[in-house]
């Protein structure tokens, strides 16, 4: 039996996982695998690479 619905699994196959995406590519690829019956959210996290001591 598998862990995810089957929804979940065709939304996994439509990206590759060690791929690094731009901001519009990832974008896209969410609103495209979207699935649910409500309004879905995204979380981002982005590395800036600033200095905090100045």
């Amino acid at each position: 039996m598998p862990k995810h619905g089957k929804n979940y699994r065709t939304a996994a196959e439509k990206y590759e996982k060690l791929k690094l995406y731009s901001l519009q590519e990832a974008v896209e690829l969410v609103k495209d695998s979207a699935y649910a019956n409500f309004d879905e959210t995204v979380d981002i996290a982005m590395r800036l690479n600033v200095d905090p001591r100045h």
